[in-house]
C-alpha cells in the first residue's frame, strides 16, 4: 500500500523546482525564510513520526476512536438520533464545500446554503415529477406546514381542521 503522503501531500520534485525557478529561488527554506516573518516561525524542524501508510493511520485512528466513551444525548427536542447513509455523510454532511466559504466573494456560509437549496430542490422534483419545488421544506416545522397546505389545497373536503399531536415538537405546531 502506498504512503498517504505520497497521494496527500505537497508538490512532486518538478512541480516545486518549475515554482522555485518562477519565484527565483533556489530552495524551499530559502523562500520560506524570505517570506514568513522569523517571529512566526519555528526555529526547527517539528517531531513528528515518520510517514504512515493510509491504512496504518486509519488503523490509529480507530483505535483512538475505541477509547471515545458514549453517553446518552441530552440534545434538545425534535433531536432524533439516526443512522445516516454513508453517502450523506460523506458528499453533503463532510463535505466542507456545503458549510465552508469557498468562493472569494462569499465569505459566510450562505453559498453552501444555497447550494444545498438547489440539491434539495432538484431531489424534489426528481422525486415528486414536479417541473418546480419550494426549498422551505429543509426543517420539519415548515414541512408540516407545507403539508397541511398541499392536503388543504388538493382535498375536497371543505373542513378548515386540522390535527396534529400534542407529541410533536412546540415549534412545529407553532408553526403549523
Amino acid at each position: 500500500m502506498s504512503a498517504f503522503v505520497d497521494r496527500h501531500l505537497g508538490p512532486r520534485e518538478a512541480d516545486l523546482a518549475a515554482m522555485l525557478e518562477t519565484l527565483g529561488e533556489e530552495t524551499l527554506d530559502g523562500f520560506i525564510a524570505k517570506v514568513v516573518p522569523g517571529s512566526i516561525r519555528l526555529p526547527g524542524a517539528m517531531a513528528l513520526p515518520a510517514p504512515a501508510s493510509e491504512g496504518d493511520a486509519l488503523a490509529e485512528l480507530a483505535a483512538y476512536a475505541k477509547r471515545n466513551q458514549r453517553f446518552k444525548s441530552w440534545l434538545g427536542m425534535g433531536y432524533h438520533d439516526t443512522v445516516t447513509p454513508g453517502v450523506i455523510l460523506r458528499n453533503v454532511l463532510e463535505n466542507p464545500g456545503w458549510y465552508t466559504a469557498y468562493t472569494p466573494y462569499q465569505a459566510e456560509i450562505a453559498q453552501g446554503r444555497l447550494e444545498a437549496l438547489l440539491a434539495f430542490q432538484t431531489m424534489v422534483q426528481d422525486l415528486t415529477g414536479f417541473a418546480v419545488s419550494n426549498a422551505s421544506l429543509l426543517d420539519e416545522s415548515t414541512a408540516a406546514a407545507e403539508a397541511m397546505t398541499a392536503s388543504k389545497r388538493i382535498a375536497k373536503n371543505p373542513s378548515d381542521t386540522f390535527f396534529i399531536a400534542n407529541t410533536c415538537h412546540p415549534q412545529t405546531i407553532a408553526v403549523v
